[in-house]
């Protein structure tokens, strides 16, 4: 059974380490300057003779409200005026990177993430969608996956029935937690009823898809609040979950200084809220995807699983990592082939650089063939939880054994932990060892000894 887990906590505290998430391989802490525009169009170039299909990510960093715990590139203003010049200069980016690309390719999935994508109004919205249509063939069947991040303190039934006109057809709701003290405690307050409203509008306006986010390890939660947590989450019917472990890293994200960091849960409470939560999405029905993802059995990441099309990129778990993913907007990532490049994250540096008539990238790697072999491994390994050494043989032209002979000591500790079943064919990671199936991707990370640990969360 695909989604089976075995709970073993001696094992989980042994493997539980910190590392990357690797939505992709190599990961971002590997970006350096030395990629550049010129990248950027040359991978283009190569997407447009190949005619490859398209994924467009677009950031939306604005935010009305600072919540403590959040990592994520944003902007924190009450000022709804600041969004206009951002949104000119998306439109500059939009056409500046659509010219280098073929109108034959299809857009078949397209994100909005932030920040708050409704902190725009219903007309900048309706506007940004219209360059993106005019600019990239987008779907008009509805046959795209076509999603966007809510906050249901910012979206109502007109804003849900703007997106859903729009093309929008999948929704992230953010929750992350429904105890009222634990909301306090990070600076977010938000009903059960303003999160079901939201999701009964996604439901009448016939949305395909809707996702739940949840938090466990912040501050003021115990196994017993996140457990109910959990149990009203279960009853507003979520075809999928994210259920993340809080990394706590004040020097690095300077919203989370304002979490008292003793009202943490200890390290044994998080395990036990895991546990629970486990158990409790397992009742109902949900399977367990891998790194932090759960969906109910008809949903298309269970399906695509099953039958080994699951693939994962900057936007995670997916089934359109054959796309060529174009970042758009601040921050923002693209994966273009064996390109990958990110624009600034300083909002002034990505607005300047379009006033220029200049593209933002700043940063990037284009992978070399141990890259790609690598990255290969570790994608079929996150995603399906078995390897089986002579496809990667054949498709690198190489002998798996001889190239990776000094991981192989690793390998056997691990399978004689219980981790993972090794033979000389394949790698299978055990049920016992699915929590931590980045320990095991971590063996095969070329870079990880080079890199500072501090930059990662931990596995669990």
């Amino acid at each position: 059974m695909l989604d089976a887990i075995r709970w073993d906590t001696d094992l989980i505290r042994r493997y539980d380490l910190a590392g990357p998430r690797y939505t992709s391989y190599p990961t971002a802490v590997q970006f350096d300057s030395q990629v550049g525009t010129f990248d950027l169009f040359h991978a283009l170039r190569d997407s447009r003779k190949a005619l490859r299909p398209l994924s467009l990510y677009v950031h939306v960093p604005f935010c009305a409200n600072i919540c403590y715990y959040c990592a994520c590139n944003k902007v924190i203003t009450k000022d709804r005026g600041r969004a206009l010049p951002y949104l000119q200069r998306l439109e500059q980016e939009i056409q500046l990177i659509a010219c280098h690309l073929d109108p034959a390719q299809k857009v078949e999935q397209l994100h909005f993430g932030g920040g708050t994508p409704t902190f725009l109004s219903h007309d900048e919205l309706r506007q940004l969608m219209a360059q993106l249509r005019k600019h990239f063939n987008l779907l008009d069947n509805d046959s795209g996956d076509y999603g966007i991040e809510i906050d249901p303190r910012e979206a109502d039934w007109s804003t849900m029935g703007l997106l859903r006109e729009l093309g929008f057809n999948r929704v992230s709701i953010g929750l992350q937690d429904l105890d009222p003290a634990v909301q306090r405690a990070v600076n977010r307050l938000q009903s059960l009823e303003e999160t079901r409203a939201v999701i009964d509008a996604a439901r009448t306006l016939q949305f395909r898809s809707i996702n739940i986010d949840l938090i466990y390890g912040l501050p003021k939660q115990t196994p017993e609040n996140f457990a109910r947590t959990v149990d009203e989450v279960i009853n507003l019917q979520p075809d999928r979950l994210s259920v993340f472990n809080y990394a706590h890293l004040p020097e690095r994200f300077m919203p989370q200084r304002r979490i008292n960091s003793n009202e943490l849960p200890a390290p044994a409470q998080k395990l036990e809220m895991l546990q629970r939560t486990i158990e409790q999405l397992t009742a109902a029905g949900y399977r367990y995807i891998g790194m932090d993802h759960f969906a109910l059995p008809d949903d298309e990441l269970a399906i695509a699983q099953e039958e080994s099309t699951l693939q994962r990129n900057f936007q995670g778990y997916t089934t359109h990592g054959h796309c060529d993913l174009i970042g758009l907007g601040v921050s923002a990532i693209s994966q273009i082939g064996d390109l990958y490049c990110q624009n600034s994250s300083d909002l002034n540096q990505y607005q300047n650089a379009l006033a220029s008539a200049q593209l933002a990238t700043n940063r990037g790697l284009v992978c070399n063939a141990d890259d790609r072999l690598r990255r290969a491994v570790i994608q079929q390994l996150i995603c399906h939880f078995d390897l089986e050494f002579a496809e990667i043989e054949q498709a690198f032209n190489i002998d798996f054994r001889g190239y990776f002979g000094e991981l192989w000591p690793q390998l056997q500790d691990m399978a004689e932990d219980g981790l993972i079943k090794l033979d000389n064919e394949r790698i299978t990671v055990q049920p016992a060892g699915r929590l931590l199936v980045r320990s095991v991707c971590m063996v095969f990370d070329a870079y990880l000894e080079l890199t500072n640990r501090q930059r990662f969360s931990r596995v669990i």
